[in-house]
């Protein structure tokens, strides 16, 4: 994020608990190649550890809230100091009866520096209900799951809804059983700028956003109920639920818990802007960019000037990629000469994204 954002926001408690952002379409998008050095928004840690997986040299996690990267931190010292079924306790992913137990053993780690353990001893209650739903937009999820949406399918439906069907068969349910008008107009007036912008983010983020914003998510929200297969989709999972069920993010699965844990020493924390990581090594170019949606927040003259300084630390070949939620936002026809974008393979991407709150995948390629 840019520091003009810092200004006009609050990010001295913990906005995402969870990385909202498809870390399978990410790795398939960026492509990295073992030994490569990555840039990535750090978040609540989530995507950055995902990178992990894919054998890079390093992955430099930079924000510029400390309550984020506190998220980072504890799951560092988690991936360290727990199993993989403790690890999704503590998360919320799964039921645990002492999460505040598994705390203290990440605790005593020393992979969390002093003012984040400070930070978490001071939040008991978050942990005791799992890490995963700490945030301002889990919170808002909560709220959509507990006091909006009973008002419009019963939890039986809920859960024939996150059931395993056909093609065929999830269109037939969503069209017949859970397009109601009531669901519609639900959904619109929760997911609205006014609705969100007060419960799930922050009115800044909708600076530069223009149009119905409820009306665009649940355009996508009818693609990944329908289209896609709710049942292998832990975003959704949670949202409706709040846990992830049998469906798990990338960097939560089994299958690569281990790899992640032996390759958390190539993790680089930075607290500050997206700058402040681009500096951090400044003989040593960036391959690889996994930028969330950071443009979102940001004016096409201040993602212009952004972009021409990852330009300057980035390797030949790098791909930067981002999504667009609400506002859109791509390289401009300034740096066309410099940067390519990959939209067809971008489109075909998105088309399999689980986390659906997004309008628009970009990929983008640094030429010679």
């Amino acid at each position: 994020m840019s520091a003009s954002i810092r200004s006009r926001a609050d990010f001295s408690e913990i906005r995402y608990a969870q990385v909202w952002e498809d870390a399978d379409v990410l790795l398939e998008s960026l492509r990295i190649q073992p030994g490569d050095r990555c840039l990535s928004i750090a978040s609540a840690g989530d995507n950055a550890l995902a990178m992990l997986t894919a054998d890079p040299s390093e992955v430099v996690a930079v924000d510029i809230s400390e309550a984020q990267l506190a998220c980072l931190g504890l799951r560092i010292a988690a991936y360290r100091s727990l199993s993989h079924y403790e690890l999704l306790g503590l998360m919320g992913s799964r039921p645990h009866d002492d999460r505040w137990g598994l705390y203290q053993r990440c605790r005593t780690d020393n992979s969390m520096t002093d003012a984040q353990i400070n930070f978490w001893d001071a939040r008991r209650a978050l942990i005791e209900c799992g890490i995963g739903d700490a945030g301002k937009f889990e919170r808002y999820f909560k709220l959509f799951r507990r006091r909006i949406l009973p008002l419009v399918h019963p939890r039986r439906r809920v859960l024939r809804l996150l059931e395993q069907k056909t093609a065929d068969d999830r269109y037939r349910f969503y069209e017949q059983e859970w397009d109601t008008l009531r669901w519609r107009l639900m959904f619109r007036v929760f997911f609205s700028r006014l609705v969100m912008g007060r419960f799930g983010r922050d009115p800044e983020f909708f600076r530069y956003v223009n149009g119905d914003v409820g009306t665009r998510i649940l355009t996508r929200a009818k693609y990944a109920m329908s289209v896609l297969d709710p049942s292998e989709n832990p975003y959704m999972h949670w949202i409706l639920t709040g846990t992830h069920g049998d469906a798990l993010p990338l960097a939560l699965r089994e299958e690569h818990f281990e790899t992640i844990r032996s390759r958390l020493d190539r993790i680089t924390v930075v607290h500050g802007d997206l700058g402040s990581g681009l500096r951090s090594a400044p003989n040593r170019a960036f391959d690889r960019f996994n930028l969330s949606d950071i443009f979102e927040y940001m004016s096409i003259t201040e993602t212009e000037s952004l972009l021409g300084d990852i330009l300057e630390r980035s390797s030949r070949g790098a791909r930067l990629v981002y999504w667009n939620m609400l506002a859109e936002r791509s390289h401009p026809e300034s740096l066309a000469d410099r940067i390519r974008g990959q939209n067809d393979e971008a489109d075909q991407q998105l088309l399999r994204d689980k986390a659906f709150f997004y309008s628009r995948l970009v990929i983008e390629e640094v030429l010679g």
